[in-house]
């Protein structure tokens, strides 16, 4: 059974219950309307959520699509990229024009429990002193007010919405706290995000749950290292979730496409450059889910090539007689695994079974394909075509 690292107790623990069948998870993570922005977050949910279902738990997940912004293709970007990664699709993926009810009722909440307060000027505040356990995540004392409902135009000419307090919009701490709430329950086993939102973003959403809901409302919390490409964050926190200033589509002096801008990680980018979009995630399988990742063009390409190389000896195997999974090697697997996510042991391991030559060529097809369920990189893409 999968055991993963707790941001808050910074200890390895399980994720449910002994005797749960049932895992609930919600993912947040910054992006913009165009897309995943940083995929990392995204990944580390979908690998707990494959982990957990071969073990025999139903997973629960849904994440929240901020569709307020300018430009906001209503997640169709963020979709299309998660296929082309291989995510699963949480079961709900609310927009967050969809769940204003419910933030305005949670927001009303934390006013009539004493957590937040109305201004004059039609703002709500959370008082930081209501919640004394807040800076635990991050492990250092903060303190500070901050705004869950922002005033908008009293004509009603621009975006906004009418609440009590007054006409506005939500704040980003809220609408991540109002969702996993509304679809999760009021305690669910795992909140999964980005280690750049760690704090303030995930304190504040850790304060407002357990505020509203008179408990930990989260069991668990899991971060993903922060992804960054050629040197620059990848994502809406970093400015590269599309094109920047000075980039050309048309390609970088060296022949990438997209120039320096982490916007190049985007699966049009990755096929203007001839490369799998899963390139990107068996680049980050290779390293530890919570260390920082620089990816580059180079490390992307060598990725691509380890990725068709598999392929194709997979496809080498499917022509050998059938033959059960090879125990020994898929033990220590699932234990790398199973032991705080450790892909880049398992891969090693997996490596180690390819060159293995006591082992027939059937079982290593059967073993491969029974961990490509987890690692999700479409091994037997090639078979039938060599």
């Amino acid at each position: 059974m999968l055991r993963l690292h707790d941001t808050l107790t910074r200890q390895i623990v399980p994720l449910v219950p002994a005797g749960s069948r049932i895992l609930r998870m919600h993912t947040c993570a910054a992006h913009g309307p165009a897309g995943l922005g940083d995929p990392r977050p995204h990944l580390l949910a979908d690998l707990i959520r494959r982990l957990s279902e071969r073990a025999g738990l139903r997973v629960l997940a849904c994440r929240n699509v901020y569709d307020l912004g300018h430009g906001s293709d209503d997640g169709a970007s963020l979709e299309a990229e998660s296929l082309a990664l291989n995510l699963r699709v949480p079961e709900h993926s609310p927009r967050t024009s969809e769940t204003m009810g419910l933030i305005i009722e949670l927001i009303g909440r934390l006013i009539e429990r004493g957590h937040a307060y109305a201004t004059p000027e039609g703002a709500v505040m959370f008082d930081a002193a209501s919640f004394p356990a807040y800076g635990e995540i991050r492990g250092e004392a903060a303190s500070g007010d901050w705004t869950l409902w922002e005033p908008g135009d009293e004509d009603g000419a621009g975006a906004g919405w009418d609440a009590p307090w007054g006409r506005g919009l939500p704040s980003r701490d809220i609408e991540c706290t109002a969702t996993p709430l509304r679809f999760l329950g009021p305690r669910f086993d795992l909140y999964v995000g980005g280690d750049d939102l760690r704090s303030p973003h995930h304190e504040r959403v850790r304060a407002q749950s357990n505020a509203a809901t008179g408990e930990e409302a989260a069991a668990h919390w899991a971060h993903a290292g922060r992804l960054l490409f050629e040197g620059r964050p990848v994502g809406s926190n970093g400015g590269s979730s599309g094109e920047s200033e000075g980039d050309s589509p048309g390609g970088s002096p060296d022949g990438s496409p997209g120039g320096s801008s982490g916007g190049a990680l985007t699966p049009s980018r990755m096929a203007a450059a001839g490369l799998d979009p899963l390139a990107v995630r068996l680049a980050l399988l290779r390293h530890p889910y919570r260390q920082q990742v620089d990816l580059t063009w180079d490390t992307l390409k060598t990725a691509d090539a380890e990725l068709r190389r598999l392929r194709r000896s997979v496809a080498e195997w499917a022509e050998s007689p059938s033959r059960p999974i090879d125990a020994a090697h898929a033990e220590r697997v699932q234990s790398a695994l199973d032991n705080d996510l450790d892909t880049p042991e398992a891969l090693r391991l997996l490596g180690d079974l390819e060159t293995d030559e006591s082992v027939a060529p059937g079982a290593k097809f059967e073993t491969f394909l029974h961990f490509d369920h987890v690692l999700a990189l479409d091994l037997p893409a090639e078979i039938g075509r060599i």
